[in-house]
């Protein structure tokens, strides 16, 4: 997110909303002893601009980015094409396009090859940092955590589009029509899972740096007494051995790119890394750790490219997308760009890639079946609620694993400090 007001307030008038129907009530998985779930949703990375490079460095059976991926090179379409690349800047001298219309411009159908085209700026006229990937050089933490744990590599954004649509349908299962960055200015009043928790006797809380992504919803903001609070407060109950049932975890959304811990381009994504890094340490240390469960994952791919399609997927209800002039005719049938997503448990199978596909209601299906939720949508009732990448039956990491460092590179730091970047952004 690149400016935390819109989460806050929004000048957009108040939509009606489509009543959703029900669906039957999930029963709890036999003997889950996960008795708490936190959920951490960084922001706007694809599955190969981190991990393409994971095949290599210590997951064999993760997908790896394919040799010679490449976009066309829109300035010149003679040109050679524009091939994926190690980048060595930390920040992006431009933001990227993530909107609704961009995103299905850059999938072009099933090809993949509109990520170039539909970035190019000014400061990158062949919008060639589209093809940019990371590696464990610079994301030490982020490999060794993905080869440890349990992952998935058809983990796939809700929504071809932003932020908040993404984000709704992580917190209710679809995002009521909306197809870009705008609410009502108090928030949505469709139901989400903190009006099933409250209803079922679950315990939850949001930990915000600085804006509450749950304040997305109206429900969230006339209930926030006890519920939504600092993430210092975080730190404070995992050592406690007092976190809710369920937690949801906010980076900071806005701030300099040596401040930001959201991972939006343009900011430092070393400064991400170390935020994640803390609050799964934290984890690690707590009296919680053995019945938790982390859920780590980015709301969409935020431009970059990714050579998987994603497949189709169900329509969450019978509401529209609230297209505008311009807007790309399409409906709520088709998975987002793959992201990343990684499960963090003493349970998570060890050293594990699903290849089953996935998307942001498999978090929320988890937990509605965790706790004897009834689906809230078409969409997570079909969800696969991620259950094959826990073994209840022999926990392999009871005793926390020694991870590589949360490194900041201070030359990096320095660079970005003094780099411009063009463009506003788009959360």
């Amino acid at each position: 997110m690149r400016t935390p007001a819109r989460l806050a307030a929004s000048l957009v008038a108040a939509t009606a909303l489509a009543a959703v129907p029900a669906a039957a009530s999930a029963t709890p998985a036999p003997r889950n002893p996960i008795d708490h779930v936190v959920v951490l949703m960084q922001e706007n990375r694809s599955f190969d601009s981190y991990f393409g490079r994971l095949h290599f460095e210590g997951q064999p059976h993760a997908t790896p980015e394919p040799p010679g991926a490449s976009n066309p090179n829109p300035v010149d379409p003679a040109a050679r094409d524009i091939r994926a690349f190690h980048q060595t800047q930390y920040c992006e001298v431009a933001d990227l396009n993530h909107s609704w219309t961009g995103t299905h411009d850059e999938l072009d159908g099933r090809a993949m090859d509109g990520f170039t085209a539909a970035n190019v700026d000014p400061a990158d006229p062949t919008g060639s940092r589209a093809m940019g990937f990371y590696d464990i050089r610079d994301l030490p933490f982020y490999y060794s955590l993905y080869r440890t744990f349990a992952m998935g590599d058809r983990y796939f954004a809700s929504v071809p589009g932003p932020t908040f649509p993404n984000r709704e349908y992580l917190l209710a299962g679809t995002s009521f029509g909306h197809i870009r960055n705008d609410l009502p200015a108090t928030g949505l009043t469709g139901r989400s899972i903190f009006n099933e928790l409250d209803e079922a006797g679950v315990s939850w809380k949001i930990y915000f740096s600085d804006v509450p992504a749950g304040f997305l919803f109206a429900y969230v903001r006339a209930h926030m007494t006890g519920h939504v609070v600092p993430v210092s407060q975080y730190f404070v109950d995992a050592a406690a051995g007092q976190l809710p049932q369920v937690a949801f975890v906010d980076p900071m959304f806005g701030g300099d790119k040596n401040t930001e811990s959201d991972e939006h381009p343009p900011a430092n994504i070393q400064i991400g890394q170390q935020f994640v890094s803390g609050i799964v340490n934290a984890l690690f240390a707590s009296p919680n750790w053995p019945s938790s469960a982390l859920f780590l994952t980015y709301d969409e791919h935020g431009g970059y490219f990714d050579h998987v399609a994603p497949p189709p997927a169900v329509a969450p209800d019978d509401v529209a997308p609230m297209l505008g002039p311009g807007d790309t005719a399409a409906g709520f049938d088709r998975y987002g760009v793959r992201v990343p997503a990684v499960v963090v448990s003493p349970f998570a199978r060890p050293h594990f890639v699903s290849h089953d596909v996935f998307d942001h209601t498999s978090i929320l299906r988890f937990v509605e079946t965790r706790f004897g939720l009834a689906a809230l949508t078409r969409r997570d009732a079909a969800a696969d609620p991620m259950l094959d990448l826990f073994d209840f039956h022999r926990p392999a990491f009871l005793k926390a694993p020694r991870l590589l460092p949360a490194v900041v590179n201070p030359d990096q730091v320095a660079a970005c400090a003094g780099s411009p970047t063009t463009g506003s952004g788009d959360v």
